[in-house]
């Protein structure tokens, strides 16, 4: 069985080589190579003419942070699948990363079987999501939308701006409504669609196309 191929971008050497360590102890993944920096990346991508399956992207690192090299992935390298590495559960950089196309993020102090599931996630669902979510997110994308949540217009109207990078409040002034209204909107969501946060909120909307990257 053919594995696949993995490349780790981060600038703490000493995680990176732990991380490869892990990798090439799956069966079915192979890290091909592992550079410091987005910059670094492209020039590896551009020189090679050949795209892994998997990156591993760092969020925070100098000379190009994963932010910006999510942009470029999503200009140059739109079908490769990026998991954000993350020191922090920064809400507000993550749902960037999501929007830029990474198809999920990983805390670096995750456990090993949990990285795993989320590699397997990645590659054979199409996304990963760390929180408790409904079969709806977490199932495959080309499985249909039959046992897709109903939601009203105002509640997709809420969510798509829930994508963007606009607080709650100006949500709420741009929806016309209170910020109290707009709170019982969230959880009412995070209650239907079986999530916890905001990043939840945008999984879901990526996956069942109510916002496209």
């Amino acid at each position: 069985m053919s594995k696949h191929n993995v490349v780790i971008v981060d600038d703490h050497q000493l995680f990176a080589g732990s991380l490869e360590g892990l990798v090439n102890s799956y069966p079915n993944y192979e890290v091909a190579y592992h550079t410091l920096n987005g910059k670094e990346l492209i020039d590896k991508l551009e020189a090679t003419n050949r795209t892994p399956d998997l990156i591993l992207l760092d969020i925070n690192m100098p000379i190009m942070n994963g932010i910006e090299t999510m942009e470029w992935l999503k200009q140059n390298r739109p079908d490769v699948k990026v998991l954000a590495l993350s020191m922090e559960d920064d809400e507000d950089t993550i749902i960037k990363m999501l929007r830029h196309g990474a198809k999920g993020y990983l805390l670096k102090d995750i456990e090993p079987l949990v990285f795993k599931q989320a590699l397997d996630d990645v590659m054979n669902k199409g996304f990963y999501y760390s929180d408790k979510v409904s079969n709806t997110l977490l199932g495959s994308l080309d499985g249909g939308n039959s046992d897709r949540v109903k939601l009203k217009e105002r509640e997709i109207e809420f969510l798509k701006l829930a994508c963007t990078e606009k607080t709650y409040k100006e949500i709420a002034g741009e929806m016309f409504l209170s910020p109290k209204t707009i709170d019982g909107y969230r959880e009412a969501l995070f209650e239907k669609l079986e999530v916890r946060s905001r990043i939840g909120l945008v999984l879901y909307c990526i996956k069942n196309k109510i916002y496209r990257v």
